[in-house]
């Protein structure tokens, strides 16, 4: 009895595998919108390397920023913070009302 083991991953596709999915990348998009794909992934991978490092700096800055609500002049900002909060609320309110009005306008 032959034991045969089949990875769960196969490696990295090679020439031949490489040369199919070309061609049907081809097919699917034409010659002439490969260039505009290869640019558009391009910028939509810069973004989202551009995101990701925005917001690893926010976290580092987080974890070791001061944990005092104070800027540098000395201003304390905890009270705008919550201005901001009730903002967003109020704003949040609104938006499910008007929700709520088109959805009994469309019945």
């Amino acid at each position: 009895m032959t034991l045969t083991l089949v990875p769960l991953f196969p490696g990295i596709p090679g020439g031949p595998e490489l040369l199919i999915v070309l061609l049907i990348v081809v097919l699917l998009f034409g010659a002439n919108k490969l260039p505009q794909l290869a640019r558009s992934t391009g910028q939509a991978m810069g973004e989202f390397r551009r995101g990701r490092e925005d917001i690893e700096r926010e976290l580092q800055e987080a974890a070791a920023g001061p944990s005092d609500d104070t800027d540098a002049d000395g201003v304390d900002d905890a009270g705008d913070t919550e201005t901001t909060e009730t903002d967003a609320a109020v704003e949040t309110e609104a938006l499910e009302e008007e929700t709520d009005d088109d959805r009994t306008t469309a019945a």
